[in-house]
């Protein structure tokens, strides 16, 4: 038996506001996490508004350390980046805008790494046929041909 517990539309708004302090949050996300309320879609518009106003919800803010996060700690590629990010409604004019968060050294490097990492581990192939594995890998994690073969040159 799991009954809902009401909040009052304060409680709630305060609850979304912790949510957005939390950490960075883009508008499907807190869309999302308001179903939790039943709430009816003038308080949803109202607390939506409140939060960009106020500034704790801010698409490009959200945009710009999302890429960060997931290129500086998780060393994702920009492919995979643009599409997780377009999967949560971000707007691909907005993407290309922040895509600047990612240094263009930083880059190259974080593909050397992850591509001679992986090359070390491939035992008892022949060159071309570690190359092959190794570029398919690297390109797994979002990172684009062309950029990989300016990595490795």
């Amino acid at each position: 038996m799991s009954e809902k517990k009401s909040y009052t539309f304060d409680e709630i708004k305060l609850k979304l506001v912790n949510y957005c302090v939390y950490q960075d949050r883009c508008h499907a996300e807190v869309e999302q996490k308001m179903r939790e309320f039943l709430l009816i879609p003038e308080a949803k518009d109202e607390i939506m508004l409140y939060l960009i106003k106020e500034n704790y919800l801010n698409e490009e803010r959200f945009t710009r350390s999302y890429i960060r996060g997931k290129f500086y700690i998780k060393h994702w590629g920009r492919n995979k980046i643009r599409m997780n990010l377009k999967q949560k409604g971000i707007t691909e004019k907005l993407i290309a805008k922040c895509m600047d968060e990612i240094d263009e050294d930083d880059y190259l490097a974080a593909i050397r790494k992850i591509y001679e990492d992986y090359a070390a581990k491939q035992k008892g192939l022949q060159e071309y046929q570690k190359k092959i594995k190794t570029t398919r890998f690297v390109m797994s994690k979002g990172f684009e041909y062309d950029s990989i073969n300016i990595a490795i040159q």
